[in-house]
């Protein structure tokens, strides 16, 4: 069987959603793909935060914010790895892209308040906050059938993310609205982002098909026409007329792609473990330059056995919150602290990916963090709550030096560690790595707590407690090199007739940097709008805007 089509989307998470959107606004029909059994994706299972320079939620606050701030503060942070016509497109369109969807109530947004940029020492970063943008809860039964392909991380979340102490919420609902959201099946989070996009889809009659693999691209007289896909076991030619716009998510579940591009170890991605690099193999096929491949979304990442993905794989969790609370730290096999453990996470990968040449290894992986009574009594970590029996992966021990012996790490400089650690954390200072001074360190801690006590306090109440913490990614954030009308470019830098991409598949148009609270959904949402648009506008056989 031939498919035909005007636009083929291959990849059903935030940016080929809103690539469909965006290109049947535009006039074009659309088909789009997923390859696994539900749809959505890393997004569906994410906070949905984005983050968007000159958002409307800012002016309706008072905010201030300017292309031109915008533009010098990812500047500021490049390492090399940012193309300004790219990064500008981004910038100039992100407002456009969002304001798009809540037009067609394909999104619903609110302003998580206060909450900071990453880099708040950098030209043009809002310490007020401004750019990071929550969404709305959705009604997810207004769905029907399609409720349940969407993927899912644990519990469907009842909470938006500003009501949770990861948005600067108390984490408490009312009884009666909580059971009131959970009848009604209110969902919040990266849920809320993809169930509105999904039904927006379904009311303009795109209907994602799922479980067929779109494996290699077509291309006819240098132009790509469609491409070879898997259905029910058998292969198949499907035309897209207009092009094709990969958008198929990153390689952090490839073991042979991480080994080949990637600058350090990622060994527990935060994400689905459908992201095996496929839109990137199909775009090399096909001439496609690359850029920013050695970097990745990272965060530090918790596994707990047993908890796993349908086809068994591991999962792994983020850990946000649990390393910025008092009355913890991180120490590496030596036993030794080797960062701010409040940092921002994406930038934290730098310290767990230092190498020694003298040992030839990574000291700082795995890491441990430690903590004590106080902690446990007071704080979650990962899914274990306070007063839960304790897990297997949460070792224990009455005193640090058996606690060190315990997890295999150097028991006498973990004691050292520790009290030089307490002898400052009791006056909320600390000398060696600033943790608490930032407020972007405070957000995440006990805000309870005044100043940097928010994130500091003395790690001194038996017992002792460890886990083992690895890095992990929310994506990879290289692939395809892009112009700022999502085409994909060839090995010298001109567009590939018929060819598009967005999100983590792509050379992310803000580099390696993490800029905020949805940094990596940003710019998916925003080229996957520019990927839409320019796919219905651009003739058959120019790579020029009719």
């Amino acid at each position: 069987m031939t498919v035909e089509t005007d636009i083929l989307i291959i990849g059903a998470g935030a940016a080929g959603l809103s690539a469909a959107l965006a290109a049947h606004e535009s006039g074009a029909s659309v088909t789009i793909i997923e390859k696994q059994p539900r749809l959505g994706g890393t997004a569906a299972i994410s906070g949905g935060i984005i983050w968007a320079p000159g958002n409307s939620q800012m002016t309706a606050h008072g905010l201030s914010d300017s292309r031109e701030e915008a533009m010098a503060y990812f500047q500021s942070l490049s390492q090399g790895d940012i193309d300004d016509e790219v990064l500008a497109s981004f910038v100039d369109e992100a407002p456009r892209a969002l304001a798009f969807l809540e037009e067609r109530d394909a999104a619903s947004f609110s302003m998580l308040e206060g909450y900071p940029d990453y880099y708040l020492d950098r030209p043009g970063a809002k310490p007020e906050g401004g750019r990071a943008l929550d969404n709305d809860l959705f009604d997810f039964s207004t769905l029907g059938e399609w409720a349940d392909r969407i993927f899912e991380h644990g519990p469907a979340p009842r909470m938006m993310l500003r009501e949770t102490p990861l948005g600067g919420g108390t984490g408490q609902i009312d009884p009666e609205e909580m059971e009131r959201r959970t009848q009604g099946d209110l969902r919040g989070w990266g849920q809320a982002l993809i169930g509105r996009m999904l039904k927006a889809c379904l009311e303009r009659g795109i209907e994602p098909m799922l479980g067929i693999d779109g494996h290699r691209l077509t291309i006819e007289k240098g132009r790509v026409t469609g491409a070879r896909i898997t259905k029910d076991g058998k292969e198949e030619t499907w035309i897209a007329r207009r092009g094709v716009i990969l958008a198929t998510g990153g390689f952090e579940w490839n073991e042979e792609l991480k080994q080949t591009f990637l600058r350090g170890p990622l060994d527990a991605p935060a994400s689905p473990p459908g992201n095996q690099g496929d839109g990137l193999k199909m775009a090399m096929a096909a001439g496609a330059g690359l850029g920013n491949m050695t970097s990745a979304w990272w965060v530090p990442t918790v596994s707990m056995p047993g908890v796993c993905w349908e086809g068994g794989e591991q999962r792994s969790m983020p850990v946000l919150i649990e390393r910025t609370l008092p009355h913890s730290l991180l120490v590496n096999s030596s036993g030794r602290r080797f960062c701010n453990e409040a940092n921002n996470y994406s930038a934290l990968a730098g310290a767990f990916h230092f190498f020694d040449p003298a040992t030839y290894s990574y000291p700082n992986l795995p890491a441990w963090l430690i903590c004590d009574q106080q902690y446990l009594s007071r704080y979650p970590i990962a899914a274990h709550m306070p007063g839960d029996p304790l897990p297997e992966w949460i070792r224990s021990a009455d005193s640090l030096d058996a606690l060190g012996e315990k997890i295999g790490v150097d028991a006498a400089q973990l004691v050292k560690t520790v009290d030089r650690f307490n002898s400052h954390a009791g006056d909320a200072t600390d000398p060696d790595f600033g943790r608490g001074t930032s407020e972007y360190d405070r957000f995440y801690g006990d805000r309870s707590r005044p100043g940097a006590a928010a994130t500091l306090g003395p790690v001194d109440s038996a017992p002792y407690y460890a886990v083992e913490i690895r890095m992990g990614a929310l994506g990879t954030n290289g692939g395809a090199k892009t112009n700022g009308q999502a085409q994909v470019l060839d090995l010298d830098g001109a567009p590939i007739p018929g060819l598009f991409a967005a999100g983590n598949v792509i050379s992310c148009p803000t580099g390696g940097v993490y800029a905020g609270a949805g940094g990596t959904l940003g710019p998916a949402l925003t080229f996957g709008h520019i990927a839409g648009r320019s796919a219905a506008r651009l003739a058959n056989d120019t790579g020029n805007q009719t």
